[in-house]
């Protein structure tokens, strides 16, 4: 678990990962503390946890991982998963993923879900993580690809990370450098639907709109460094599943995307030829309907409904972050986490 001054929810998290129903010596929970306060930190080191404390100059996740495994040996363990500070597993997370890891991946995902649903926002980026684990997770594995990475709820070979995290060093979007190196190598990425993590949504339009200003610039980084050996692989080895990926980071946050075709398909209508109008409202229409039939079930009810009538203030908030796109991945900024592991067992 890397944490950057993460004193608020790490300690119960911490605590409430140590109840996996999984043989208790065959599991460690590895705390990376950066820039914690020595009473947190005093309060960690009460739970049979390996802790390690660090202050760096410039905090990132890849540097907190990398402190961690430099301080692991080789074979020390044979899987290593990675959580956020804010991440809760249910109770077996570790029993399916050692089953997963059985059949020779060496990557598998696990399936995060919202912790809170407290606010209109906190709905809206809980209902859009759903719609991206039934169409580029659930749905990739049923065609045949591989799972998107989502960042945390994730686990490795253990040696195989290691190795690779050696020299990684990104501010952000870490979890798509590694799943472009994994692709590029033909190795795949499993899926696992029923092992879920729960996980911190965003409260409020600003926090939404900075994580998905930081998300898109990466995004267009990662396209313009991997688009061209992307389509190498592809057209020289086959590798349609590298390919596939490099090409999805050229997609625009989904309520970019919904804001856009609802403006550009009205307004077709007073300047265009009617097929031209009839062919935009289409193309609304079905991009409506996919995103529809990829929302479980348990979101449509009038909260949904509710939470539905914030998309236009978030429209608005994404267009105007996007002129401060430039280099948002090269900047570490931090969201800080309030929801702890106790609210869960509450609902």
């Amino acid at each position: 678990m890397p944490c950057y001054k993460e004193d608020e929810v790490i300690f119960e998290v911490a605590k409430e990962a140590l109840n996996q129903v999984y043989p208790k010596t065959h599991f460690d929970i590895i705390v990376i503390a950066d820039k914690f306060e020595p009473g947190s930190l005093e309060k960690l080191r009460q739970l049979p946890i390996i802790l390690y404390s660090a202050d760096f100059r410039i905090s990132t996740k890849t540097r907190a991982l990398n402190f961690a495994l430099k301080n692991l040996k080789e074979n020390q363990y044979e899987i290593v998963v990675v959580l956020d500070a804010d991440n809760v597993m249910e109770p077996h997370f570790l029993h399916k993923l050692n089953n997963s890891f059985s059949h020779g991946y060496k990557a598998v995902q696990g399936h995060r879900v919202a912790k809170n649903l407290n606010t209109n926002f906190a709905i809206l980026d809980a209902v859009s993580e759903e719609i991206n684990n039934n169409l580029f997770r659930k749905g990739h594995r049923v065609v045949g690809l591989s799972s998107a990475l989502i960042g945390s709820a994730m686990a490795f070979d253990f040696n195989y990370f290691k190795e690779m995290m050696q020299d990684i060093e990104v501010v952000g979007g870490f979890d798509k450098e590694i799943e472009l190196r994994l692709l590029s190598k033909r190795d795949e990425i499993e899926y696992l639907p029923d092992a879920y993590v729960y996980d911190e949504k965003v409260q409020n339009v600003k926090i939404f709109s900075q994580q998905r200003r930081r998300w898109l610039s990466a995004q267009f980084h990662y396209f313009g460094k991997h688009f061209s050996p992307a389509t190498k692989a592809f057209f020289h080895d086959g590798n349609f599943d590298y390919f596939n990926k490099a090409i999805q980071y050229l997609q625009m946050p989904r309520i970019l995307l919904l804001g856009s075709l609802t403006i550009i398909a009205l307004a077709t209508w007073f300047v265009n030829p009617i097929w031209v109008s009839v062919a935009w409202s289409l193309s609304l229409f079905f991009t409506i309907c996919a995103l529809l039939v990829s929302i479980p079930i348990k979101y449509y009810n009038f909260n949904t409904l509710k939470a539905l009538a914030a998309l236009p203030l978030g429209f608005i908030f994404m267009f105007l972050s996007l002129i401060k796109i430039r280099g948002a991945n090269k900047k570490f900024i931090h969201t800080k986490h309030t929801y702890n592991a106790f609210q869960i067992r509450r609902k």
